[in-house]
């Protein structure tokens, strides 16, 4: 029954992150403000993160007889995170590389223009692990990851139950 909980809240939160992601590149073509988007991007992991929490009261509640200790939260709650991690990690390399193929180049003409000379340099080098797919789509998991394990260890502490024990009469 864990398996079938990390499918359905996990599918869950890799929908709610894949299709909040990319409604602003639909909505908006070009001029884009990448530091709001860059918010956005985060409140929709942390939203998406939701389902973590979901996911765990279900299982303690229906599956599990009420108890849930930590280590269980926290395993299940990061094999919940791993599904969005891995959808936004693809998402992203997909739509870097397939749908929009100018984007790295857009970002870095935007976002360089408001550093001073010696801070370009170091924001080049950092754009340039980003020719590396499989570097963007593990940085892209990786952040997602983090979050979902903070949120994970937060849900875990407030929904952890020991189970009862039985007074001997």
């Amino acid at each position: 029954m864990m398996k079938k909980t990390v499918l359905r809240y996990g599918g869950y939160g890799t929908i709610v992150l894949v299709v909040l992601s990319a409604l602003p590149f639909l909505f908006f073509s070009g001029g884009q403000d990448y530091d709001k988007m860059e918010v956005f991007g985060y409140l929709t992991m942390v939203l998406s993160m939701v389902f973590v929490f979901f996911g765990l009261r279900h299982y303690r509640d229906s599956v599990n007889g009420g108890v849930l200790g930590f280590g269980q939260g926290l395993k299940l709650g990061l094999l919940i995170t791993l599904l969005p991690a891995i959808g936004f990690g693809l998402f992203d390399v997909i739509y870097t590389r397939v749908i929009n193929p100018g984007w790295h180049a857009e970002y870095m003409a935007q976002y360089s223009a408001k550093l001073q000379p010696a801070e370009r340099a170091a924001f080049e080098q950092q754009m340039a692990l980003f020719s590396n797919p499989v570097f963007e789509f593990l940085l892209m998991a990786a952040t997602v990851l983090i979050i979902g394990l903070i949120v994970t260890i937060i849900s875990t502490l407030a929904l952890m139950r020991k189970p009862r024990k039985e007074l001997a009469v």
